[in-house]
């Protein structure tokens, strides 16, 4: 009876590059403070998170430099398209973030902004390292191998 009412989830903006610059450690789902123009420019799907990536302050997770467009309806009442956003985490997962990235030189980066079933928006965050250039070309070239692998599968039948 409840499945009727669910909606799937949609993905509104993806860091593709972050697989692929990261080595990602860990994942965590994070709610966001966000206000109504910024849900409704979401919604069209013109927001990115590709450059941004979140840092603590006073004991809280910020989201830094993620860029929402404004609302074209929104006249007066319209948000900052780069404002620092509230992320929504309980205070054992904050001291766990801020834990890692304090002690091990992690970094937290934004990898999907979606609405979940319930319709509220949520953010895929990683705790991750950054990869050196060496570690970047062997993650090409395993892609790559196993591109050349699947069309050697599909032609040999």
């Amino acid at each position: 009876m409840a499945d009727k009412n669910e909606r799937p989830i949609k993905v509104m903006a993806e860091n593709r590059k972050a697989r692929f610059n990261y080595a990602i450690e860990d994942t965590i789902e994070a709610g966001i403070a966000l206000t109504g123009t910024e849900v409704k420019s979401i919604r069209n799907g013109k927001s990115t998170i590709a450059e941004s990536y979140a840092d603590s302050k006073d004991g809280e997770i910020w989201l830094i430099n993620a860029t929402i467009p404004e609302y074209l309806q929104g006249n007066r009442f319209n948000h900052e398209p780069k404002r620092p956003r509230k992320l929504l985490l309980h205070r054992r997962q904050i001291n766990k973030l801020m834990g890692a990235v304090d002690r091990e030189g992690m970094t937290l980066i934004p990898l999907k902004l979606y609405f979940n079933e319930r319709g509220r928006a949520k953010l895929q965050l990683a705790v991750a390292k950054g990869k050196k250039l060496h570690d970047k070309r062997e993650s090409e070239k395993k892609r790559d191998w196993s591109r050349e692998k699947g069309r050697l599968l599909r032609a040999r039948g």
